[in-house]
């Protein structure tokens, strides 16, 4: 599988899955891809748990209502510390953006499927501070992200996407 193949097969997946587990090689993997991201003044802000003990990824699962990946034999838990990078700027998002894309990318490379948990987990309810208690993360860091990971029981649809032309140009934006 090629780059361009690997970004057109990537979709969000929120079904049921397989009972395999995944191999800490491959879960090495998928962390080593996130870590190679790029990252704003190289702050390297991005920080990353892969969780394959089912007792700790129980609870973790636990802690999410409404809850989502019930079946995922193995997890990634995204962490940023935000950190100024320049002109008081602080890039974290978009470090760790790049790290879970990059992440995403290598999932479907090894044959996995996975959904970006970020707004479920970050909203009011501050699910990911109980997430991240139970992970034992220092309070200078931020839990933003949980990735399932794990082999997909049915296909994923694919969404509908607008057309190229609709949304990119060369040049100028497009007049009415």
């Amino acid at each position: 599988m090629n780059v361009f193949e690997a970004v057109n097969m990537r979709r969000s997946y929120r079904g049921k899955f397989k009972d395999v587990a995944v191999p800490r090689e491959d879960l090495v993997k998928i962390m080593e891809a996130g870590l190679a991201a790029p990252s704003g003044c190289n702050k390297q802000t991005t920080s990353l748990i892969a969780i394959d003990d089912p007792e700790v990824l129980a609870k973790l699962k636990g802690a999410i209502n409404p809850p989502v990946a019930q079946t995922a034999p193995a997890a990634i838990c995204v962490l940023t510390k935000r950190i100024n990078a320049y002109r008081d700027k602080c890039f974290a998002v978009q470090d760790y953006s790049a790290a879970i894309e990059n992440m995403l990318l290598a999932i479907v490379e090894l044959g996995y499927s996975s959904c970006w948990y970020e707004g479920h987990i970050t909203d009011d309810d501050d699910i990911a501070s109980v997430m991240a208690k139970i992970l034992g993360v220092p309070d200078d860091y931020d839990l933003v992200c949980f990735l399932p990971v794990g082999i997909a029981e049915e296909e994923a649809r694919m969404p509908v996407k607008k057309s190229f032309e609709e949304r990119a140009w060369f040049n100028v934006f497009p007049k009415d």
